[in-house]
This record gives structure tokens, C-alpha cells and sequence, in this order.
């Protein structure tokens, strides 16, 4: 395994940016220091300049491995995560079959330690009907316990309060969920069906899949998580009216309930469906800039706790279709910390709370071992970043196998120069090393 002495570079770790050198040996960070001299004959990367960063560990993709891989794979969309500085991520259980028994869900394992170029977990998922496997699930090593309460791709759906109650007594894993109300979405549904048959606009998107929708769901499973006791996170919040269901009065590691918000959340808004269309059309759906605001508010006052990207690649095809037929989701993992980036040069949110919200929370809300900081003897998973080097997002540069972003054409004035992930230079200066470092992910429970 190679060694590598990082010189020169602005580390940014646990809220504080400073001048320093890292030495990587046998995959690990084997010492932080101002300066370091190479006694080792360590290969010499100099990162005057340049920000160094734990890896983004992002804690919802869709990688769509099995069964939908012509929208994308483990292989592809793991290359294009550690391009965009993405180090480690948990996919979720809405592939074809849905990883809904422990078989099938270790098969999954089994085919990102053959093709993975970053460090990887799998969330098991709930049904209406697998209560037993779900309850075999190994806190050890599989990240936590995947729930729809609001239909999607691939439909996972659990509608059945008394199942719900359940699971959420019955174990102590972490169950994340999406939340919405799927009874009031299809009220709305039918309603603009009415209106419109099948010639709904995409603007309607949030209407459609309503703040309404989003709240009712998130404050039941709020509740019923006060009411057991269970570890709760509600994936990719997006109205202002649900911020206010979450705490920052308590450190992260006391909370039993926790909140994430994705880029694109963060980033558009229903203002933007006149010129990208389907292309933004996610679950839960794009909101207005009022919304959009209240959520930049509350991951600032830690009412939201981790920033993730949910991505999620359909193919172009799938995408042009009438609103109604088009599938929610988008790929983001190449583009979400350079997005941040840029939010953070128009003064929205500080280089160290980026890393805070993208490395370290999710490494202290999951309990990853030894992985989301810089720390002597932590895997050295990192990511170099240029600061002052604008680059345009186009068909030649993306990486997702569906061959689009919603981000092309925008410029962005941070680049990934460098990605580590365990000890390996996997990423360096637009070229990937095509040796599959990834590992699988570890909790400590």
C-alpha cells in the first residue's frame, strides 16, 4: 500500500480551518502535524492553496444495483461519488428485488466488494410483511433500517399503522424514513387528474406531493418514535413547517431523532421548474424559496443534522416523458460538495460547517467506525479541493452512467483535485484509478 505526505494544506477539522501536513500509511492517517518531513519516501503531494477535507460520507443514494442498472450501478455511480468527493456511502433498498430479506440484502454487499470504489452500506428494508427479517438485521454492520411512508421508486410502501408501531419497537437500529402522507398525495393527485387528465404540469409537483403531505407524515412517525422510544431519522426534509419538529438543544450523539436535508433542497426551487422540468422532479418534491430558506435556517441552527443527496439516476428517456409517467430522481453525487462549495462563497454556510454537516454528523448519527474526521489512525479517506478553479458542468465531464445532471451548465468555481479513500488515491487531477478501494462500512453498536 502507498505513502503519501499531504504538505502545505488547509485542513479543515471539527470547526477549525488550519495549516498543516498529513502522512498516510497502510490506509490510515498516520499523523497530523504543522510539518512533516519525509523520512519515508512517501509520495509528496503538495496542497498549498488547497483545502483538505474529510471524504463526504453521503447516507442516502440510490445506486439502483440490481435490477435497474440502466439507469446505474454500484460501479459507475461509486466512480462518479469519489469524483465529486464523496468517500463512503448507504444505499437504499428499492432495487429490483427490494432488499427486503437478508439475502437479499448481503447479495448487495457482495456486489459492491467486487465493483465499489467507495466505502459502502446497504439499508435493509421494511415492508408491510417482513417484521422478522428486518428484526435479523446486524447494528454491526449494516447501517440502519430503510422505511416508505410515502410511495416511490420501486414501491416499498408500509401503510399499516400496527406494522409500523411494530418495528418501531422492536428493534433499536436506527430506521430512517421517507415521510410522506400517501393518502393525502393521491387526494391531491386525483384532484389535478380532474383538472388537467393526464396533461399535469411538473409545476405542480408540490402541490401535488404537498408541504401538507410531508408534515403529516413526518410528525406521525415524530410522534410514534417519542411514543417507543426508537432511533428515528427522517430523510430529505424539505418545508419549512417540518424544521420545526426537530431539536438542537441537545448534542447530535443524545438525539434519538435527527433530520437530513439534500442538496437539491437546498439548491432550487419551484421557481426552477420552468427551465429544468422533470429534471427536478424528486420525492419529496422541489418547494418554494420560502421553503428553501427555512431550510438553510435550520441546518445553520442544527435543527438538521446531516446534509445527503438522495441521488437517484433515471435515464434521459425516462426523464422526457409527460409528468405523469416521468420517474422522480436525479444524480447529485458529483456535484453535491462543489454545490456546497459555492453556497459557501456566497456566504450561506461556512467551509467548516459543510464539513460538519457532511462528515462528521453522519459519521457520529450512524456510528461509523473510525471513519468522517481527521484523526491520527482514522481511515484516511480525504478529498483535496481547489478553491479558485472555475470549471462548467457539461455532457463531456459527468460521470453518471445516465450521461446528465441537473447541474449542467452551471460553473462552479471549486474543483476535487484529489480523493483518498482508504489509504488509496482514487481520484487525482479528472482521472480515476481504477483500483476498487472501497470497504464496507462499520458501526460501532
Amino acid at each position: 500500500m502507498n505513502t503519501f505526505l499531504i504538505k502545505n494544506g488547509q485542513l479543515v477539522n471539527e470547526g477549525e480551518v488550519f495549516v498543516g501536513d498529513i502522512l498516510i500509511e497502510e490506509g490510515r492517517i498516520a499523523k497530523i502535524a504543522p510539518a512533516i518531513e519525509n523520512i519515508n519516501n512517501a509520495r509528496v503531494i503538495d496542497a498549498q492553496g488547497c483545502w483538505v477535507l474529510p471524504g463526504m460520507i453521503d447516507d442516502q443514494v440510490h445506486f439502483r444495483e440490481p435490477g435497474l442498472t440502466h439507469k446505474g450501478d454500484i460501479e459507475s455511480e461509486s466512480r462518479a461519488a469519489i469524483a465529486g468527493g464523496i468517500t463512503s456511502f448507504i444505499e437504499q433498498p428499492n432495487t429490483v428485488p427490494n432488499a427486503v430479506t437478508q439475502e437479499l440484502l448481503e447479495d448487495k454487499y457482495q456486489i459492491a466488494s467486487e465493483k465499489s470504489f467507495a466505502n459502502y452500506s446497504f439499508m435493509m428494508g421494511g415492508t408491510n410483511d417482513n417484521l422478522e427479517e428486518v428484526l435479523k438485521t446486524n447494528p454491526r454492520n449494516v447501517a440502519g433500517i430503510k422505511l416508505f411512508l410515502g410511495s416511490s421508486t420501486g414501491n416499498m410502501l408500509v401503510d399499516k399503522e400496527e406494522v409500523l408501531e411494530k418495528i418501531f419497537s422492536s428493534t433499536d437500529m436506527l430506521i430512517a424514513v421517507h415521510a410522506e402522507d400517501e393518502a393525502t398525495i393521491q387526494q391531491n393527485l386525483a384532484r389535478y387528474k380532474e383538472q388537467y387528465g393526464e396533461d399535469i404540469s411538473v409545476a405542480c409537483h408540490p402541490l401535488i406531493r404537498s408541504a401538507e403531505a410531508c408534515y403529516l407524515s413526518s410528525s406521525k412517525a415524530i410522534a410514534l418514535a417519542e411514543k417507543t422510544g426508537a432511533r428515528l431519522h427522517v430523510f430529505h426534509v424539505s418545508t419549512a413547517i417540518e424544521t420545526k419538529l426537530f431539536r438542537n438543544d441537545i448534542p447530535l450523539r443524545d438525539k434519538k431523532i435527527t433530520a437530513e436535508v439534500c442538496v437539491h433542497h437546498l439548491w432550487f426551487s419551484d421557481e426552477d421548474y420552468a427551465t429544468k422540468g422533470n429534471l427536478i422532479k424528486w420525492n419529496p418534491a422541489v418547494k418554494s424559496s420560502s421553503d428553501r430558506a427555512a431550510l438553510w435556517e435550520a441546518l445553520l441552527d442544527d435543527r438538521i443534522d446531516v446534509i445527503a443527496t438522495d441521488h437517484a439516476p433515471h435515464t434521459l428517456e425516462e426523464k422526457a416523458k409527460p409528468y405523469s409517467q416521468a420517474p422522480s430522481g436525479g444524480p447529485l453525487v458529483q456535484h453535491a460538495l462543489v454545490a456546497l462549495l459555492e453556497a459557501s462563497k456566497e456566504g450561506m454556510i461556512s467551509i467548516e460547517k459543510i464539513v460538519e454537516k457532511t462528515a462528521h454528523n453522519p459519521a457520529i448519527l450512524f456510528q461509523i467506525e473510525q471513519r468522517g474526521f481527521l484523526r491520527e489512525g482514522y481511515h484516511a479517506d480525504l478529498v483535496l479541493v481547489d478553491p479558485n478553479s472555475d470549471w462548467t458542468v457539461s455532457s463531456d465531464n459527468i460521470l453518471y452512467k445516465c450521461g446528465w445532471s441537473p447541474f449542467e451548465g452551471q460553473t462552479f468555481s471549486s474543483k476535487i483535485t484529489h480523493t483518498f479513500v482508504n489509504g488509496n488515491l482514487v481520484y487525482e487531477d479528472g482521472k480515476i484509478n481504477e483500483k476498487k478501494s472501497g470497504q464496507r462500512l462499520l458501526f460501532l453498536r
